[in-house]
């Protein structure tokens, strides 16, 4: 038992070393980001470009990925209720967390869960498999990309899913993907992708922060925020898992129970139900109820701020 919790400890040590590194990259990157945005208003102005907008963000360049095959975006919705009861959540080492008496984030009349991150960081090539197969068990997802991570950064070339250009229908809540760089690079940061609203914005500028997540993963991306009721700043398991991968392969792992890509992927996409319930009022019922959501709830971080 005691060697278990010291493994757990020392994972999730690595992680937070890794993470910390990234984070001083993404905060120069997202001075530049805030620049562009100014300089994408002028341009707005002058009409010298369109601007398509897709599920809430401002799509300002063409990222380097293609489509994902339609038959993995159904497998990934499709993953039987055995397989998650199966994998439960026990080899989670990080957890989105509470946050308190903040106003509810909505968007089209309904809870909205928002997720701003970037085609290089590899934290966020692993984190979108289990926000994609959480976020499947409420709704469907159309036109999801396929990418990597950035070959030159920490856990290089992370297969991964891509949010630039999908959207996401679903009865029970709204979704926003942002990725706000490509992976390829563009002087000392990478190629501008998606431009969030200001609103999306604002929220990460608020809730990416302390006292709502820890000091040591302020600033970190993926940032995702649940109804402003849960926020995860960082991977909830390590990309190495994903190593050397594609994104074929990942999905065909996830028909294993006892696959350590199933595991992680799986026991991440529990956690990220069970605080996505929360915010549905344990809505689909068939979904929220389950004994292997209602364990995984336990894993939620203690409430902040």
């Amino acid at each position: 038992m005691a060697r278990r919790v010291e493994q757990k400890a020392a994972a999730r040590e690595r992680i937070a070393a890794q993470q910390a590194a990234q984070r001083r990259a993404e905060q120069r990157r997202r001075l530049l980001l805030a620049v562009g945005a100014v300089v994408l208003v002028v341009v707005i102005v002058g009409g010298l470009i369109t601007i398509r907008l897709v599920g809430g963000g401002k799509k300002t360049a063409q990222a380097p990925s293609g489509a994902l095959d339609p038959a993995l975006v159904t497998a990934l919705g499709s993953i039987p209720d055995s397989t998650f009861s199966t994998v439960g959540s026990s080899g989670v080492t990080t957890a989105p967390s509470a946050i308190n008496n903040q106003p509810a984030l909505t968007a089209n009349g309904k809870p909205k869960v928002l997720y701003i991150g970037a085609e290089y960081c590899p934290f966020c090539a692993a984190e979108r498999w289990p926000v994609v197969v959480a976020l499947s068990r409420f709704g469907t997802f159309k036109d999801l990309g396929t990418t990597h991570s950035a070959s030159a950064d920490v856990h290089p070339n992370t297969p991964s899913l891509s949010f630039h250009g999908s959207t996401y229908t679903s009865q029970y809540l709204s979704f926003t993907g942002v990725e706000t760089t490509t992976n390829e690079v563009e002087g000392n940061s990478y190629k501008p992708l998606d431009t969030p609203t200001a609103e999306d914005q604002a929220t990460l500028q608020k809730y990416d922060n302390v006292p709502y997540v820890a000091k040591d993963s302020a600033g970190s991306i993926p940032f995702i925020d649940i109804g402003n009721k849960f926020i995860g700043s960082g991977a909830t398991y390590s990309p190495d898992v994903l190593a050397g991968k594609t994104q074929a392969q990942i999905v065909d792992a996830l028909k294993d129970p006892s696959s350590p890509i199933t595991k992680a992927v799986i026991g991440s996409a529990n956690v990220y139900t069970a605080a996505i319930c929360k915010i549905t009022n344990n809505q689909p019922s068939n979904v929220c109820t389950s004994a292997a959501v209602t364990a995984a709830a336990g894993k939620l971080g203690a409430a902040k701020g």
